[in-house]
């Protein structure tokens, strides 16, 4: 008489485990459905996001490679703007935030839940790359430095010009030689007054 009750009792068990898993099952969709609806939630700012700097990303030429201005996707979207710089949400989801990957670790440019201020700092950033490239650029450029009087100094890998007129490197040769003529007469006077000296032998 006992057999059944133990066959009812391992019966419930089994659908008692049963409901379990597929109460664990429902649960873990549901979840993996506010993931997926945070993520494109974030996705949709993001893309907005890349909407507003649409007139600052077509200002930079399209051969430009120092800005990528692409959203990428994965389990954080986040809007690159070039190879070190992005904007993603925070945790709360709603909060912009302007990050910089530095030497010194991540950095933090702009953060705000408003998005023109986020485009606003991408826009200076932006600027100061430029500014920062064209500054790199000049300091490797053949034109080394600019004097006064239109004097041009033109530095190239095997030759340096120089466009000051040519009496200038006359008159300074000219100054050299007889700066040449009064050491010599200097030194000469000396080792004379020398030799007098020595020999006991009167100057005049």
């Amino acid at each position: 008489m006992g057999e059944p009750k133990t066959d009812l009792a391992v019966a419930k068990g089994s659908r008692r485990l049963t409901d379990a898993v597929r109460a664990a099952k429902i649960a873990a969709a549901q979840r993996s459905d506010i993931v997926v609806d945070i993520r494109e939630a974030e996705r949709a700012r993001l893309a907005t996001l890349a909407d507003d700097m649409k007139e600052v990303s077509d200002a930079v030429p399209a051969t430009d490679d120092l800005f990528d201005f692409t959203l990428s996707e994965g389990p954080q979207p986040r809007y690159w703007v070039d190879g070190t710089a992005h904007v993603s949400m925070a945790r709360d989801r709603v909060t912009y935030r302007f990050l910089r990957e530095t030497r010194l670790g991540r950095v933090t440019l702009s953060e705000s839940t408003d998005p023109q201020r986020i485009v606003d700092a991408v826009t200076e950033y932006v600027a100061e790359r430029i500014v920062e490239r064209d500054r790199a650029l000049a300091l490797s450029d053949r034109v080394a430095a600019r004097g006064d009087a239109g004097r041009l100094v033109i530095a190239g890998p095997d030759m340096v010009e120089d466009s000051r007129p040519a009496g200038a490197g006359r008159q300074t040769a000219l100054m050299l030689a007889l700066a040449w003529i009064i050491i010599g007469a200097v030194l000469g006077a000396g080792a004379l007054i020398g030799l007098s000296l020595l020999s006991g032998a009167p100057l005049i």
